[in-house]
């Protein structure tokens, strides 16, 4: 007789995007997803900020937007990634600060780049299980603050590195992006294409103001560097976007990591400051307290992949959430997949069989920038903002992570 698991599975995978689209009163729903600009390391509006008073200004507008009672949220997570300690403390004291009670637990997740994902993840399940009603994923990174050298191979047990994938687990990320250009033929030429088409997608979308809806202003101090004068700023705009980025502007750009390599500054993420946030809710406890329903999470898969050529993780991740939920990828109206590199992002397209006009719309983390720990949720509220735009439903998030894993996730807007 097949398991209660092999029975429900057989029912998803039967019905597909319907099931997926079904609403229930158990069903694990987005009430808000907020997000603040992302900026430019050591010298953008966020160079001056510490990444809890950045943290506390989204995890106070996510709340407030909607006017929730904060004492109802019963758990936060925080994706943050470079901080010593997983930034456990810092993540508390910016759930304080934002007037969210003391009787409110808090933690911090690292899954390196899927950090967001993760924590909202991770809230979705504690709703789906019955331990909570309502909380709070989301993500938060100072690069500014918190980015320095990676550890050298000394500082590891040298038992542990003498297992060859355990030793590329410390391969530099830039140098698995030329992994995966020269293992899989994808061209200095391909990867600057690509870098221009989502700067050119960024650039117009912040011209047309199609990011301003998820993204909340935050005043900060910043200390302008050639007067070296304080002064108090509201930071509202990715600062990382350029206009008139071209294929042959990029193809001038020197490589970063191998002399004889491909990809440079104008085909990575830029490293970047910001945080974003995402509310959710038993679809039951929404609906009695009245607050709105902007979308659902629906589910979440990680997978491995070898850590030499780390960025493919998309490539399998978004394949095993499709499986997972009985979606066909035709059914999905547009994907959020992070460029972390434009090498790795091209062969996660090409290798799934994506159109590319379905992918970052608006132009994705080579333009706009990637926060470790904020992407993941980041990506949330971008894709709720494009399908309230484009009248999409479905859409799927993903992205590589350091040390060789793939994250993905499908979520459905309602709005």
């Amino acid at each position: 007789m097949a398991s209660i698991t092999e029975r429900i599975s057989s029912i998803v995978s039967s019905t597909g995007r319907s099931a997926v689209l079904a609403q229930h009163d158990n069903d694990v729903v987005i009430v808000a997803a907020v997000r603040s600009a992302l900026t430019k390391g050591k010298k953008g509006g966020f160079k001056d900020t510490r990444p809890e008073e950045i943290l506390s200004g989204i995890l106070r507008a996510v709340y407030t937007k909607v006017g929730l009672d904060p004492a109802l949220i019963e758990d936060i997570s925080v994706g943050n990634v470079l901080p010593p300690g997983g930034g456990a403390s810092a993540a508390r004291m910016a759930a304080l600060h934002a007037g969210i009670p003391i009787g409110v637990p808090i933690a911090t997740v690292n899954r390196q780049c899927s950090s967001g994902l993760t924590a909202v993840s991770q809230i979705a399940a504690q709703i789906t299980s019955g331990s909570i009603d309502i909380g709070i994923g989301a993500g938060v990174e100072s690069m500014t603050f918190g980015y320095g050298p990676r550890a050298q191979p000394d500082g590891f047990s040298e038992a542990v590195l003498s297992t060859q994938e355990a030793e590329d687990c410390l391969i530099p990320m830039g140098i698995t992006s030329e992994n995966v250009s020269s293992d899989f033929g994808i061209t200095r030429k391909v990867q600057d294409e690509f870098s221009a088409k989502s700067f050119q997608k960024a650039a117009a979308a912040q011209k047309a103001g199609k990011f301003k809806d998820e993204i909340v202003p935050l005043k900060v101090k910043w200390v302008d560097p050639k007067t070296e004068q304080e002064r108090e700023i509201v930071v509202d705009a990715d600062d990382g976007v350029r206009d008139g980025v071209t294929a042959e502007s990029l193809g001038k750009l020197r490589p970063a990591f191998k002399a004889d390599g491909s990809t440079h500054a104008g085909s990575a993420s830029q490293v970047s400051d910001g945080a974003a946030a995402v509310l959710l809710a038993r679809r039951s406890v929404a609906k009695r307290l009245g607050l709105p329903i902007v979308g659902k999470f629906v589910a979440s898969a990680v997978v491995g992949v070898p850590p030499r050529i780390m960025g493919v993780g998309p490539a399998y991740a978004i394949p095993k959430i499709l499986e997972k939920t009985g979606l066909k990828k035709e059914e999905v109206d547009f994907y959020e997949i992070n460029e972390a590199f434009a090498s790795q992002a091209v062969y996660s397209i090409n290798k799934i069989g994506l159109p590319y006009e379905k992918v970052n719309i608006n132009g994705g983390a080579i333009a706009i920038g990637h926060p470790l720990g904020c992407t993941g949720a980041r990506q949330i509220a971008t894709g709720l903002n494009i399908a309230k735009q484009t009248g999409g439903k479905i859409f799927v998030t993903s992205m590589c992570i350091g040390s060789g894993m793939g994250m993905a996730a499908v979520f459905v807007s309602e709005q």
